[in-house]
């Protein structure tokens, strides 16, 4: 994970369930984090090869944002139809590469 937190400090929770409630929300912070990232650097991989005019690429890496976005959204990280219309926007400009 590109943050790690001490799940172990005291963040002025005043009872056992609070505190335990301020670790899940870093571990599901933290772990959202990671799965917009992912599906950022995705983009970027698309575009790169959409802008070079790779097919070929392009498809692999629209793929892989596929496999992201949905699994992004399967945890509640991002919307489901935001992993949709993202899905559906670069399947279009990869589909209209010559």
């Amino acid at each position: 994970l590109p943050f790690k937190f001490d799940l172990n400090i005291d963040f002025m929770a005043n009872t056992k369930s609070a505190q335990k409630r301020s670790r899940q929300s870093l571990k599901r912070a933290s772990a959202n984090k990671l799965a917009k990232s992912n599906v950022r650097s995705a983009r970027k991989a698309v575009n790169i090869a959409i802008s070079a005019g790779s097919k070929d690429d392009a498809e692999k890496s629209l793929r892989k944002l596929s496999s992201f976005a949905d699994k992004a959204a399967k945890n509640g990280a991002i919307h489901k139809n935001s992993a949709t219309r993202l899905k559906a926007l670069y399947a279009q400009r990869v589909a209209s590469i010559g």
